[in-house]
């Protein structure tokens, strides 16, 4: 990702300069109106999770980072880091690349990245108890070894379900990638094999599922899908596309605890976390509709909808930035 990194600055603050003219007022302070994340450590945030046992806070990670197999929770209100964990037991992470907090008092870090395009003969899953108190610590993790139905791939969305605790991946294919369903009980000591449901047509970058599971949301850099969730074993069914903001690299997504937004992220220094209101979600006893999707028709790329003006400039910004990348990708 690093290679992409200076160019899709470039194009992504072209790009936020000509939506920042047009975009209305930021959303009011509810406690879901995003963040800056402020830590000067945290510069490549490649995943994003609400906490559940401390709401209002939110984990995340580099994917890369120098000082360790480190963890941060940051202060959705301030940006401000309130704790880090150092994971041990854990080895020396190559790309960790998602984090994604169960109902079972757990959190799950995704160590799936494949910086050498899917050669890597297995990645791995860490999982460690999340924090009763919020503080600096060091805690033990449990590593779990993954493979994939059809061998190696690239991967960088890491969902666990909030019912069943089943572990989920999306992985990332310019050509678009699938969706893959782990075990029913992982193994520490053995290989878990992520078998395949299907596709998804999206080069997908996160996910999450909504606090109630009935609903996933899968981003990439210049857009994304929701999916109405069929159960264990099915591929989940595609509703229509996310409202996702413009950003400078978009790699993480999250829905708040209540359900009723999803969180934007990007890598970077004083990175951005951006909210979308997700309509007609009212939590974990809500049916959650089509969460923050539009028809089917709608690319999603700015957020701003309601307005012809804001759309027509952000569907013109959106085509000119993907030529671009598209073209950037290939010759890498």
């Amino acid at each position: 990702m690093r290679s992409l990194r200076s160019s899709m600055g470039a194009v992504g603050a072209g790009c936020l300069v000509l939506l920042s003219a047009a975009a209305g007022p930021a959303a009011a302070d509810d406690g879901h109106d995003g963040f800056t994340v402020k830590d000067p450590r945290i510069i490549e945030s490649s995943g994003l999770a609400a906490s559940r046992a401390h709401p209002g806070v939110y984990w995340t990670h580099n994917d890369q980072d120098k000082n360790g197999a480190l963890l941060y929770a940051v202060d959705g209100k301030t940006g401000k880091t309130v704790a880090t964990i150092t994971m041990t037991g854990v080895g020396e992470p190559r790309d960790v690349e998602a984090v994604s907090v169960g109902s079972d008092g757990n959190i799950y870090v995704g160590d799936i990245g494949d910086n050498l395009g899917g050669t890597w003969s297995h990645v791995w899953i860490y999982k460690l108890p999340e924090p009763k108190k919020l503080g600096d610590q060091t805690v033990r993790a449990t590593q779990y070894t993954v493979k994939y139905e059809g061998g190696a791939r690239d991967a960088e969305a890491l969902m666990v379900h909030p019912k069943t605790g089943r572990i989920y991946i999306a992985d990332k294919k310019e050509e678009g990638g699938g969706l893959y369903e782990g075990p029913a009980r992982m193994s520490s000591s053995g290989t878990n094999v992520f078998k395949r449901l299907g596709d998804t047509g999206l080069w997908t970058t996160d996910g999450a599922f909504s606090p109630d599971g009935k609903q996933l949301a899968l981003r990439g850099y210049l857009g994304g899908v929701s999916y109405t969730w069929q159960g264990e074993g099915k591929m989940p069914k595609r509703e229509g596309r996310l409202s996702v903001p413009l950003q400078r690299q978009g790699e993480s997504v999250t829905y708040t605890l209540d359900g009723t937004t999803l969180l934007y992220g990007s890598e970077g220094e004083q990175s951005q976390v951006e909210p979308v209101e997700v309509e007609g979600a009212g939590g974990d006893n809500s049916g959650s509709g089509a969460g923050s999707s539009g028809d089917a028709g709608d690319d999603g790329g700015s957020g701003a909808g309601g307005d012809l003006k804001v759309g027509a400039l952000t569907l013109g910004v959106v085509l000119i930035a993907f030529f671009g990348l598209k073209r950037l990708f290939r010759r890498n």
